[in-house]
């Protein structure tokens, strides 16, 4: 009969290749094992009230020249507010419905804002003359090519402060009506009742201007 430790060296050495064989079944059978197959009944469904988009492939959306990862292009609000207008409506009419705080754009707020603080004690037609000396400065070729640089070009208008706009409060009816008219005068909705006038002061000052007189209307005289 063997002794102890004859007995404990003979089990370290069974052990240790039958470890080794269990390993090297174990990495054989893995190596065969099929990757698993997909059952189209566990897919999951689509939620009720999902659309299915169609398939476009890069190829096409390169063909468009479009940029897949190209984020969408802003809403253009223009014929929807257009098509809000009816033809022929009086100004008051096309004022009550562009009526926003919000003028929409950087270009809106500059020209809506040149209405509202040069303009907004007076009537429509007089807010509509002002608006449209504006855009008719920038479609000029003499100042600036748009209404913000039209708005804030050097020593033009009084009310701008370190060429920003001061505070409007934008919950009121002046300033939502000088939104109106910034849209109509953009739209080109109702012409301009001083034509193409360039400048204008306040009835209360005699500048001297060696220009043409176009009309006074309201506290503002008019000239190109």
């Amino acid at each position: 009969m063997p002794n102890g430790r004859f007995t404990a060296q003979m089990t370290v050495c069974m052990f240790v290749p039958f470890r080794s064989a269990i390993m090297m079944i174990a990495a054989i059978s893995a190596s065969s094992v099929a990757p698993a197959q997909v059952n189209p009944a566990s897919e999951p469904t689509p939620a009720a009230g999902w659309t299915v988009l169609p398939e476009v492939s890069v190829d096409e959306l390169l063909q468009q020249n479009v940029d897949p990862l190209a984020p969408a292009p802003e809403a253009d609000t223009t014929q929807d507010e257009q098509a809000t207008v009816d033809a022929g409506a009086t100004l008051a009419e096309t004022v009550a419905k562009l009526r926003a705080t919000d003028p929409g754009s950087r270009e809106l707020e500059c020209l809506a804002g040149a209405i509202y603080f040069e303009a907004k004690s007076e009537s429509l037609s007089g807010q509509l003359a002002v608006g449209h000396v504006i855009a008719n400065r920038a479609t000029s070729g003499r100042f600036p090519s748009s209404y913000c640089g039209v708005v804030f070009q050097r020593s033009q208008f009084s009310f701008v402060r370190n060429h920003s706009l001061p505070y409007i409060p934008r919950a009121s009816q002046d300033w939502q009506e000088a939104v109106a008219i910034a849209k109509i005068v953009d739209l080109k909705l109702h012409p301009s009742p001083v034509g193409r006038a360039m400048f204008f002061h306040a009835r209360r000052v005699s500048p001297g201007w060696r220009l043409s007189r176009v009309a006074t209307l309201g506290n503002h005289v008019f000239y190109r």
